[in-house]
């Protein structure tokens, strides 16, 4: 993630959303983001720690030892996030968490294994939505009284955003555009890793990112994919 924000190009289009993000009107004060961004703050953290620990435990299970060397195999928040990343995630809405390091050579099946590393952080991001759900149903159905209190609903907006924030880690990490994890999909599934076409949409694919997150193209296919998640979630247990 560095070597693209080295690009002045990349870095000047991450200021610009950030620039629309504090002028767009989207709070009415300073009270108002300060309350919306503690209620979104641990599910930012779960929902990056454990994206990142799945990425570095799967690696490690399938015999690369590289992300226990660099003690990347925890939950620890601080192992896995990324100051930057995680500033921009709070005021521009796009962010990232320290990219785990591994080295292919290591592992056994080193296309299966790859794919599996690509697919286990979207993986967890799922089953940590569907987990917090029924943690809310569970309160909606044993503790109705408590969640109808001043505390339950502000409970009840944090579990909503850990829900939220995990499907939407998940849903944008498989859109097949570099540096995120749909496109090392795939590149394994199509064992796209010595092409032309790999190089060329690798080199470019951080500003191709940066731009579609600008024009709202990215939005336009986050929104109803993580609604209809959302909504198949809620449609099991509700």
């Amino acid at each position: 993630m560095k070597r693209f924000l080295s690009n002045p190009i990349a870095f000047a289009l991450i200021l610009l959303m950030a620039f629309q993000a504090i002028t767009n009107g989207r709070y009415y004060s300073l009270m108002d983001w300060l309350m919306s961004t503690l209620t979104l703050l641990p599910g930012i953290i779960i929902g990056l720690s454990f994206h990142e620990f799945a990425h570095a435990f799967v690696a490690y299970r399938c015999g690369d030892p590289t992300p226990k060397l660099q003690n990347r195999v925890t939950i620890n928040p601080a192992a896995h996030i990324d100051p930057i990343g995680f500033i921009a995630l709070l005021f521009i809405g796009f962010g990232w968490g320290k990219p785990v390091m591994i080295n292919p050579n290591n592992f056994r099946k080193p296309r299966r294994d790859e794919l599996l590393v690509a697919l286990a952080g979207v993986t967890l991001n799922l089953i940590l939505a569907f987990l917090f759900m029924v943690l809310l149903w569970l309160l909606y159905k044993y503790a109705i009284g408590f969640m109808l209190s001043d505390l339950g609903m502000i409970l009840q907006d944090i579990l909503i955003s850990i829900i939220f924030i995990n499907i939407v880690l998940m849903v944008f990490n498989l859109l097949p555009i570099p540096p995120l994890d749909g496109f090392n999909v795939i590149t394994q599934i199509f064992n796209l890793r010595n092409t032309e076409f790999y190089y060329r949409v690798y080199d470019k694919g951080f500003l191709i990112l940066m731009v579609l997150i600008l024009f709202n193209i990215t939005g336009r296919i986050l929104t109803p994919a993580v609604s209809w998640v959302y909504s198949t979630l809620m449609g099991i247990l509700f």
